[in-house]
């Protein structure tokens, strides 16, 4: 059985299974779920707890499987974890943990940890024998959209909350922007919010003087964010992958494979060729498939043609060679790519638009 992060409290209310998987890459959730496992099981009883880290190609899964069978010197019943830091547990671990689970026992509650697994790791043997055993958690990153809403849930736990109305968005917005991509971090001001102030009503001015900016960026999402026109997040997420140390080189590609991916998909929808069909085919999925199909339409082919030569101009730069036309330092020019896509594909104010309609803006290019 499989529920949500935030559906886990619920389900461990209503009764223990024997065995809960938590697998993904957001450090913060998955130590909560681990926590609220290992809390529910302590209540229920379960007073010897065991750990097993399944690191090496050379782990001797006899170990678990003979840990499961044996009874507790000291306790009824007791908690058993393993973790696989690397989720492949191998074809020995495979078969280990396929055993394991047609062997549960009611005196032996299990939590297996993983990293996030990839597609064809969900549909293996091992996976669905711990699925169908018992309850997997999956912990995913929260999306940028849905971090003012996390916040607001966090502060309401510990008694805080922001103004109501346009300037309560306005301040959790703030406090987003700060912890993006970073949910420990956040965390972390969060408990220093509750420390510095009592419970009630929180103004802008107090969550600014004590909110650091510990935002961390993912260079795949700045994709995301250029192509949803966001121009400040864009821009901003581009300075914190400067200032993090990430390679230029790899920034120019997430962005370069945008726009090759666009400009397959526009030849294909030019020849007849169904949308839908075309995004399968071209292997585009999730929230990036949305945004492609919004952008798409806008977007005519001597444009994604001059994105693409730009991207070739950029792609000599990071590489150390120079261009006459464009900045000499690689940051300014993936800068000016950024820009160049970004400007086109900004919303328009329905004030903005003719006859009220949609549209996008298009404003003059400020990049010389």
């Amino acid at each position: 059985m499989q529920v949500r992060a935030d559906q886990l409290q619920a389900q461990l209310e209503r009764g223990l299974r024997p065995l809960y998987v938590v697998h993904g890459d957001e450090p913060l959730q998955a130590q909560e779920a681990g926590d609220a496992i290992r809390t529910a099981a302590r209540l229920a009883g379960y007073a010897e707890r065991q750990v097993f880290n399944a690191g090496g190609a050379h782990f001797d899964w006899s170990a678990v499987l003979g840990a499961a069978q044996a009874m507790s010197l000291f306790a009824e019943r007791q908690l058993i974890e393993i973790r696989i830091p690397g989720g492949k547990p191998g074809k020995d671990g495979s078969d280990a943990l396929q055993r394991y689970c047609q062997a549960l026992s009611d005196d032996v509650l299990t939590l297996v940890s993983l990293p996030r697994l990839d597609g064809q790791q969900l549909k293996s043997a091992w996976f669905g024998a711990l699925d169908a055993a018992g309850v997997s958690v999956r912990v995913e990153p929260v999306e940028r959209k849905a971090l003012p809403q996390w916040l607001a849930q966090r502060l309401a736990r510990q008694g805080q909350r922001v103004q109501g109305g346009e300037a309560g968005a306005q301040t959790l917005a703030f406090f987003a922007d700060r912890v993006e991509g970073n949910l420990l971090a956040a965390h972390q001001e969060l408990q220093k919010l509750a420390l510095l102030y009592p419970g009630g009503e929180l103004g802008f001015e107090q969550v600014e003087a004590a909110v650091l900016n510990v935002a961390r960026y993912d260079v795949f999402k700045l994709g995301e964010a250029i192509l949803a026109g966001n121009v400040s997040r864009a821009l901003r997420m581009l300075d914190g992958l400067r200032a993090e140390g990430e390679a230029p080189v790899l920034v120019h590609w997430t962005l370069a494979e945008d726009i090759r991916a666009l400009r397959r998909l526009r030849e294909a929808v030019d020849a007849g060729r169904p949308l839908p069909l075309a995004l399968r085919e071209a292997r585009v999925w999730g929230l990036k498939e949305k945004l492609f199909e919004r952008v798409l339409p806008q977007l005519a082919d001597h444009q994604l043609a001059h994105w693409l030569q730009a991207a070739s101009i950029c792609d000599g730069l990071v590489k150390g060679l120079r261009h006459p036309d464009w900045p000499l330092d690689p940051w300014d020019a993936l800068r000016r790519l950024v820009l160049m896509m970004v400007a086109p594909l900004r919303p328009v104010p329905p004030a903005s638009r003719p006859g009220g309609v949609g549209g996008t803006r298009t404003p003059a290019l400020a990049l010389r």
